[in-house]
């Protein structure tokens, strides 16, 4: 019942929180737009400005995701939850204040330093907390209904910015950035696999600051022995072919995500001079259906089909709604292929249920790391590939008229993720051993 409790909490903590990053969304464009291109509805700067962004924070990300969960095995899911949810308020405080080109920089800036650990890590602890509390057999569903509960902020989020103007979004934004905090510190109690291997961050001795040298020496080495090693990277790799092709899958899959979410919107506003507005009503038709679908069906037929099958269906319907978006020959067809998200949700559950499955107990939060960080290098590639040639086929100088020739790409990565994921076989899961047992 404890157990019970504390997930209830946490998809309460990842409402409120998702809530206040989803619901910026539509508004950001514009804003970015506004500042550095004022009255235009194509800017390869900003273009540029946004795939660069992303790409630092997936630099960043890539070293910080495997630490993070390696660090949460340890010190406990609570203690490292506290920090990412904490910092993703202070962007959203800049923009709530002012949206003028300085503080645009500023909000720039600082959203760059803050993601580069907030990035992924919320999904990633969030994810080892629920393989703490939910048996093996249940973790798929467990962790649709994780990504149900985030298809929901997201609908909820992308419904009030429709309703909202650009200043009352960011400030709504940081109230529930606030709230999501307060709320994870007051009522969700943390999650240790064994009582052994948690030592609590913030412990009374170190807030009262009666911890000796010598102890305080001895946990500052053990902080910097839980830094992931290229030999546990391997090791992890090495533990099953599964565990392999899932990264593999994660790489491509995250390769397309990203690439489309950072390419989509400046090519919908160039091609049918969308805005905020209509941003607002594709996300909440895309979070809908994705809600619905990760609520309601996968947790029916995870037990028919298995993850394996449902991810290679997620993935196949992914690149279809992506090559859907890139031939869009009229305003209508974005809306009719953000209804695939009916089946394409499917896919991130699974492939996390099929890594949480290939590790004991002990190390859910250093696999679930792994695969962030895998998912955090594809974010510094895709924005280094995908901006430029959005900019290009966006821009009078494209070598021939195809605006969507980018996104067109991008559904090509995440066909390789799908006819990779046909590889997947179901093996049986490790539940008891670590893995530097296997070796």
């Amino acid at each position: 019942m404890e157990k019970m409790s504390g997930l209830s909490h946490l998809f309460m903590t990842i409402f409120l929180h998702s809530f206040a990053t989803f619901m910026v969304i539509p508004a950001i464009t514009d804003v970015t737009m506004a500042a550095l291109c004022p009255g235009q509805d194509e800017c390869s700067i900003a273009i540029y400005t946004s795939g660069l962004q992303h790409a630092i924070i997936g630099l960043g990300s890539l070293v910080m995701m495997p630490l993070i969960g390696n660090l949460s095995d340890k010190y406990g899911r609570k203690a490292l939850l506290t920090v990412p949810v904490t910092l993703a308020i202070i962007p959203l405080a800049i923009l709530a204040y002012s949206r003028s080109r300085n503080f645009f920089y500023a909000y720039y800036i600082l959203k760059i330093l803050t993601a580069m650990f907030c990035e992924g890590s919320v999904h990633c602890l969030s994810l080892a907390y629920v393989a703490d509390n939910v048996p093996e057999g249940r973790r798929a569903s467990a962790f649709g209904i994780l990504s149900g509960i985030g298809s929901c902020a997201f609908v909820c989020g992308t419904l009030s910015t429709r309703f909202l103007s650009t200043a009352s979004t960011f400030q709504v934004a940081t109230a529930m950035a606030m709230l999501a905090a307060v709320y994870m510190r007051v009522f969700l109690p943390d999650s240790t696999v064994n009582d052994s291997l948690s030592t609590p961050i913030m412990s009374e001795g170190k807030l009262k600051g009666t911890v000796n040298q010598d102890e305080e020496s001895d946990k500052k080495v053990q902080i910097f022995k839980t830094m992931p090693s290229i030999e546990d990277m391997l090791a992890l790799l090495k533990t099953s072919l599964t565990f392999s092709q899932a990264a593999i899958v994660s790489f491509f899959g995250n390769l397309a995500d990203v690439g489309l979410h950072a390419s989509l919107l400046y090519y919908l506003k160039a091609r049918f001079h969308f805005n905020k507005n209509q941003f607002a009503d594709l996300m909440v038709i895309t979070g809908v259906a994705g809600t619905v679908s990760q609520l309601l069906l996968m947790p029916i037929l995870v037990p028919i089909l298995g993850e394996e099958k449902l991810l290679a269906i997620g993935l196949f319907f992914n690149c279809a709604h992506m090559i859907v978006y890139s031939i869009a020959w009229s305003f209508w067809v974005p809306y009719a292929a953000a209804m695939f998200s009916l089946a394409y949700v499917f896919s991130q559950p699974c492939i996390r249920s099929i890594v949480s499955k290939q590790v004991g107990p002990c190390e859910q939060g250093k696999a679930q790391g792994f695969i962030s960080g895998i998912g955090s290098f594809a974010n510094v590639a895709s924005p280094l590939v995908f901006s430029p040639l959005t900019a290009l086929f966006l821009s009078d100088t494209a070598p021939f008229y195809f605006p969507g020739f980018s996104i067109m790409c991008v559904g090509f990565a995440s066909m390789i993720a799908f006819v990779q994921s046909l590889m997947i076989r179901a093996v049986p899961p490790i539940s008891s051993r670590r893995v530097g047992d296997l070796h």
